[in-house]
């Protein structure tokens, strides 16, 4: 009978045999890995040799370390290895989101490549021991996490810089067109042939700089930020009037305003405004463009509701339960213009000032968006 002694040097000698194989053949390793990958993944073909391989010459390092005296390691040895291991892959996940050509399933397909090269050779004298085989099999595949991870977060944060830096320099062409606009439209005479013409010019711009605000918060808001907001006393009555006598410019007299009273609450105009302005613009894209679009503005003891009614084809409940995602579009809305963020954000905004924002379609009775917001005392 073998003593435990015995089976731990036995385990331990076999551990450093494959380590110590890997160490000795991983530049071959490395360069009959860069030879498949160039033949099988298609977006290696415009990289050269040292950014091709960039950190996996490090991971192999790791790799090597892991299978050697595996039975006498401390655990803080085996907690650096694995943050070094971590630290390693994000590495090779952060270089790769860098290149234009590179996506997730080439990223993936890199690794297994790696695992099968490193089988191959390694097994060319004898075949692996089990341990051995689970410590790589497990180590790809913790890398393989890692990377992906790392990948997507890094892709994201260069999507975002992008969408920033766009919608940055959009808005001073932008405002130069709008401030051009105003000006004319206050110069032209009531009955000038050319005002609808201007106002709707005015309305298209608006409509453009709402598109990239959108743009703007939402990257906020995907980035962990808040938006920011400057709440002080809002006359909602005649904020619903304002909007609707702007979009009027744009779309024709065909919003009407219902309101109980003089509704006041504590809020951010600004914000609040972009909500309905959104909500009735999606009303004009989608409702029946013969009949009203109605706001409807009512107060209880405790609640505020404002209701934004179009009458048209009903939402069904499959497209409802997307509704308010980011980027995502109903069937019925992928002819249309936008981000489709509108709805995102005003979801998002509307929760921002602890309320809440819910739609109600049926066949024969149109639909209804309602915001619903706490009533607070002034």
């Amino acid at each position: 009978m073998c003593s435990l002694n015995s089976h731990l040097s036995t385990t331990k000698t076999m551990s450093n045999q494959a380590s110590e194989r890997l160490k000795q053949n991983a530049e071959r390793i490395m360069q009959l890995w860069e030879k498949r990958v160039r033949d099988e993944v298609s977006a290696s073909t415009h990289q050269d040799s040292l950014v091709l391989q960039d950190s996996l010459p490090l991971y192999l390092n790791q790799l090597i370390e892991a299978l050697s005296d595996r039975m006498v390691r401390t655990f803080t040895q085996i907690t650096d290895n694995q943050v070094e291991s971590t630290r390693i892959g994000k590495q090779h996940g952060h270089e790769r989101a860098g290149y234009a050509d590179y996506s997730m399933s080439h990223l993936i397909l890199e690794y297994h490549i790696l695992r099968q090269v490193i089988f191959q050779v390694l097994e060319e004298e004898a075949p692996l021991g089990v341990e051995d085989r689970d410590i790589i099999i497990g180590s790809i595949e913790q890398a393989v996490n890692d990377a992906a991870t790392q990948f997507s977060e890094t892709l994201r944060d260069i999507q975002e810089l992008f969408m920033v830096t766009l919608t940055h320099d959009l808005r001073g062409p932008l405002n130069v067109v709008k401030l051009g606009t105003q000006l004319t439209l206050r110069r032209l005479e009531r009955g000038d042939s050319h005002i609808d013409v201007a106002a709707r010019m005015l309305g298209a711009v608006n409509r453009l700089d709402l598109m990239i605000q959108d743009l703007l918060d939402a990257s906020r808001l995907r980035a962990g930020q808040s938006l920011k907001m400057k709440f002080e006393e809002c006359n909602l009555e005649g904020l619903l009037e304002d909007v609707a006598e702007d979009l009027s410019f744009a779309y024709g007299e065909r919003f009407v305003v219902v309101s109980d009273a003089d509704i006041r609450t504590y809020c951010s105009r600004k914000e609040i405004r972009r909500v309905i302005e959104n909500l009735a613009i999606n009303a004009v894209k989608y409702g029946d463009p013969s009949t009203p679009i109605t706001l409807t503005l009512q107060q209880t003891e405790t609640q505020i509701n404002l209701t934004i009614h179009n009458q048209g084809k009903p939402i069904s409940l499959d497209a409802q339960s997307i509704l308010f995602q980011q980027f995502r579009r109903t069937i019925s809305a992928e002819d249309q213009t936008g981000w489709g963020l509108g709805l995102f954000l005003a979801k998002s905004i509307t929760e921002a000032h602890q309320g809440t924002l819910e739609v109600e379609s049926g066949e024969g009775q149109g639909t209804s968006f309602i915001i619903k917001l706490p009533k607070v005392m002034l």
